[in-house]
């Protein structure tokens, strides 16, 4: 398995309650997962756990084989599996697009031969070629997330962690950004994103539902959203084709449960 993690516990103080319990999960390489659930549930500590961001008060986490109890593989572990944040505006370190996305490499001290390389392609590769040499803060605010995507994809990882990453954006950047995501993921990388957005979570194969620092879900978006019961426990809202499903079934109508996306939902409504 890609990322493991193996009967996790954590507290952010000593003798404070837990807000991660008994978490484990195994994730494949090129898998896209979804995390959701409700605010304080525990996803964004999940996913900085991963990124070797905190340290479990119990269990382990293993990241391709490597243990982020150990300082001295953390800086791989974080090269391994990238993580974008909800704001870029925090993970913009440079006054220039191109010296932004060239900033870790440079710490790793590749060749410069090899940073003007990767600097380009990646640049290229999330449709920003030709403002590698503005001011980020002139760019809008999709396009500042694509640049925090590009100087992770500089540092060639098998896997990127996602928190909220569509949150502050207006609609074009939205789409723009889980465009990029879903491409990314058809070239193999592995995928981890956390949302509020159930029409994003029909993006991704596999779904797991937090509440309350435990797991309570993990399965395909099928499996969640024709459980409406649980869902209404997780405080998740449906799907809008989910929502019409919902009604329908409420009021005695012979629809499949696991019916959550719009062409599905059209042809069984021509059927």
């Amino acid at each position: 398995m890609f990322i493991h993690l193996n009967d996790v516990y954590f507290s952010y103080e000593k003798d404070k309650e837990d807000v991660l319990k008994n978490i484990s999960l195994s994730i494949k390489e090129g898998e896209f997962i979804s995390i959701v659930g409700p605010n304080g549930s525990g996803k964004s500590t999940l996913v900085r756990l991963i990124n070797a961001i905190y340290i479990p008060r119990t269990g382990d986490v293993f990241v391709d084989g490597l243990n982020t109890r150990d300082s001295s593989c953390i800086w791989e572990i974080r090269r391994r599996v990238g993580m974008v944040f909800q704001n870029p505006d925090n993970q913009i370190v440079a006054s220039v697009v191109e010296n932004d996305v060239a900033f870790g490499l440079e710490n790793l001290g590749l060749p410069s031969e090899e940073i003007r390389k990767r600097v380009d392609e990646v640049l290229s590769l999330v449709g920003l070629s030709q403002y590698k040499r503005s001011e980020p803060h002139y760019l809008s605010g999709g396009q500042k997330q694509k640049l925090a995507i590009a100087g992770i994809l500089a540092m060639e990882p098998r896997g990127i962690i996602f928190d909220e990453p569509t949150s502050m954006l207006d609609p074009k950047g939205k789409k723009e950004v889980l465009d990029l995501i879903i491409n990314l993921n058809r070239k193999g990388v592995t995928i981890v994103l956390i949302t509020q957005d159930m029409e994003e979570v029909l993006l991704s194969n596999r779904i797991i539902a937090l509440l309350k620092g435990e797991i309570k879900f993990d399965g395909s978006p099928e499996g969640l959203f024709s459980n409406f019961e649980l869902l209404e426990k997780l405080s998740l809202a449906f799907t809008k084709t989910g929502e019409l499903v919902h009604m329908l079934y409420s009021e005695g109508v012979p629809i499949p449960k696991n019916i959550i996306r719009r062409k599905e939902f059209i042809d069984f409504l021509c059927r």
